[in-house]
């Protein structure tokens, strides 16, 4: 209630209203015209430029048609035709020297499928490699220890059996 005995009380005179909607319309409509006086001025400079560029005569007559890509079929149209570009000759220095030559592989060790276990064994390689070096090392030492062995044995069986005489 308080609000509209506020409002009431309020007098909004309309000649204030008016000035003041009329000012705003004016600023627009100033805003407008210089908006347009500014895009007229752009497109007269827009057309000097063209104008300058265009140096060439618009007349459609003068025009001839240039066949660069085509191989016209009429009698009248071959006379535009254009001969085809001169390119200058390009020696690439690397194709000048042979290519090394390639290993030839038989074309029938790569048909056969891998076996399923082929990426493990890639894999551990390096560890088998490490592996087969030292059973190449032990089997001769281990051969070794068996002869003697053999001979200790073969010594005490010889003793013993002397021995016993």
């Amino acid at each position: 209630m308080a609000t509209d005995k506020v409002v009431s009380e309020v007098d909004f005179p309309s000649s204030r209203i008016s000035k003041t909607m009329t000012a705003e319309e004016d600023s627009i409509e100033q805003a407008a015209a210089e908006r347009r006086e500014r895009l007229k001025a752009l497109r007269e400079a827009k057309e000097l430029f063209n104008a300058k560029d265009g140096d060439e005569p618009k007349d459609d007559e003068n025009k001839s048609l240039k066949f660069r890509n085509y191989l016209p079929h009429d009698e009248k149209l071959q006379e535009g035709k254009l001969a085809p570009p001169v390119l200058p000759k390009f020696e690439d220095p690397i194709a000048a020297v042979p290519p090394p030559a390639e290993k030839t592989e038989d074309p029938f060790v790569n048909i056969a499928p891998k076996k399923p276990n082929w990426d493990l064994r890639r894999d551990i390689q390096k560890k088998l490699d490490k592996l087969e070096r030292r059973t190449q090392k032990a089997i001769p030492q281990l051969a070794e220890e068996q002869a003697k062995e053999n001979q200790e044995s073969a010594e005490e069986n010889g003793e013993t059996a002397s021995g016993g005489d």
